[in-house]
């Protein structure tokens, strides 16, 4: 018999939700072969420290690192230390260095895929305010990430889009930090929605110009680079540069809106996948992927149909939230003990967003024990003064 749960709607009345029965998803065997999938990875938080909420991030290290292991175990690849994990929303540098220096040695342990941010969000705001400053400190970031043995995702820098003038300020930074780089780096364009302190990125605001400049800087160091994440939301321009990409660098799909058919690809090419998404609809990414391996397009597509819904949901505007929705699923499915963020970002989406996501996530199959979601969503409900009964 389906649960069925108490769930607020718009006009503040309470409707009942009665839950879909779904199984469990196949157990993933040996990785995934037809693309490589990295799903950016959340942190727990500690609830219990008594911290500054607006400080340095106190992390339960055992509950994030299991989920790491959890991803891994999945076939799915980590890019660790990224927006997902609120960098430069609350997880400071100090704590990133040592997410990334864990979850590499946790990585080599599980023979899992890994690759790891490296910005400059060490330099306060203000404090550069030269081309220099910003070359020294991403130089730190990368320098630390490579020390450890890890591959370096090459992080937007808010300082960079401050600093620089001209589409030229760009290519000399990236091309300082791409000719030191010990091994190809996958580059990170996310676009103003989800961070507006990255507005006008690549020295322009046109778009099409930012494109040309990103794809000149990519071309002259095309042996230094792995591939390039865009998080544009916008899936035909991410086409249109795959297509314009050098032989051998990879496209890594950042849409949360159109990741299903950016996957796919088409006659002239696919996309990989760096994706927020892939952290909340893990079981559901790993078997997709398979199916695709097997060369199952209309299972493929059958599974991954219903998350476009939920990860459309999740990333909604103010698209910078969606990291609360990312950490409640992990909550509802008992990967945590507790619905608590750094910097208390759990607060940032509203009951009633909690409660729609609660809903897609359960049409997705991705409640995996469906008592247990049922009873943790009325929870948060009933804190925010929904009552249980």
């Amino acid at each position: 018999m389906s649960r069925v749960v108490r769930l607020p709607r718009a006009d503040r009345s309470v409707a009942l939700y009665a839950m879909r029965a779904t199984g469990p998803w196949p157990r993933a065997t040996g990785p995934i072969r037809s693309r490589v999938a990295y799903a950016a990875a959340h942190v727990v938080a500690d609830p219990l420290a008594d911290a500054d909420p607006l400080g340095d991030a106190v992390v339960d290290w055992d509950a994030t690192l299991a989920y790491r292991r959890h991803l891994w175990s999945l076939g799915l690849g980590v890019a660790e230390a990224m927006d997902t994990a609120q960098r430069g929303m609350g997880l400071g540098w100090s704590v990133a260095r040592e997410l990334i220096r864990r979850s590499l040695d946790e990585a080599r342990a599980a023979g899992g895929l890994i690759a790891c941010g490296a910005g400059t969000d060490h330099l306060l705001a203000g404090t550069a305010s030269t081309l220099d400053d910003v070359v020294h400190a991403y130089e730190q970031q990368v320098g630390w990430v490579e020390q450890h043995g890890g591959r370096v995702v090459l992080m937007a820098s808010r300082a960079l889009a401050r600093v620089a003038r001209t589409a030229d300020d760009y290519r000399r930074v990236y091309g300082a930090i791409l000719r030191q780089a010990s091994r190809p780096v996958i580059l990170h364009w996310l676009g103003e929605m989800f961070d507006p302190q990255l507005a006008g990125y690549w020295g322009s605001a046109d778009l099409d110009a930012a494109t040309d400049i990103c794809l000149s800087i990519i071309a002259e160091h095309r042996d230094k680079v792995d591939g390039v994440k865009i998080s544009l939301l916008d899936a035909e321009r991410e086409v249109a540069m795959r297509r314009r990409l050098p032989a051998g660098v990879r496209m890594y799909t950042g849409d949360d809106f159109n990741y299903d058919r950016l996957i796919l690809g088409d006659e002239h090419g696919y996309s990989d996948a760096l994706l927020g998404i892939f952290d909340a609809i893990a079981p559901a990414a790993s078997a997709a992927l398979r199916a695709l391996d097997a060369g199952d397009v209309p299972r493929y597509r059958a599974i991954l149909a219903p998350t476009i819904a939920l990860s459309r949901h999740v990333f909604q505007h103010p698209t910078y939230a969606y990291k609360t929705g990312i950490v409640f699923l992990a909550y509802l499915n008992g990967h945590q003990r507790h619905f608590r963020m750094v910097g208390g970002a759990e607060s940032w989406r509203s009951a009633l967003h909690l409660a729609e996501l609660f809903r897609l996530a359960d049409c997705a199959g991705l409640l995996a024990d469906p008592d247990l979601a049922a009873d943790r969503v009325a929870h948060v409900l009933t804190l925010a003064g929904v009552q249980p009964t």
